[in-house]
């Protein structure tokens, strides 16, 4: 059994993974973030074919138009970022669990569990 249960190899790896995962997942999100306030202060709120600015985007209950290709960079960096979010909350969670589980075999017994009722 490891001494430090932090420290098993396992763990590490799961923790690492969910590092992997949270952290290019939340600058994402923020990046889309960044660029939908862009898109709102920038962006004509009336459709412009002269620039192709033809597609709708509701930013904030506000519409303004953007071009195909800007639709599919916006929506591919959020769908992106969402679901390396959320993959590396589901792995934070698994390695929680593990991490109770382990600490929990490895402790010690309570010398105070026979005074329990």
């Amino acid at each position: 059994m490891v001494d430090n249960v932090t420290d098993a190899p396992r763990l590490r790896s799961i923790r690492r993974m969910t590092l992997l995962f949270v952290l290019p997942g939340l600058i994402g999100l923020l990046i889309s973030a960044g660029m939908s306030t862009w898109y709102l202060e920038e962006l004509p709120r009336v459709p412009v074919p002269a620039e192709m600015r033809m597609t709708p985007r509701s930013v904030e209950g506000f519409v303004v138009y953007e071009t195909p290709e800007e639709h599919r960079t916006f929506t591919a960096i959020e769908h992106a970022s969402t679901a390396f979010f959320v993959v590396g909350i589901g792995l934070g969670l698994v390695y929680l669990r593990r991490w109770g589980v382990a600490y929990a075999l490895s402790a010690k017994d309570d010398e105070y569990a026979q005074d329990a009722p």
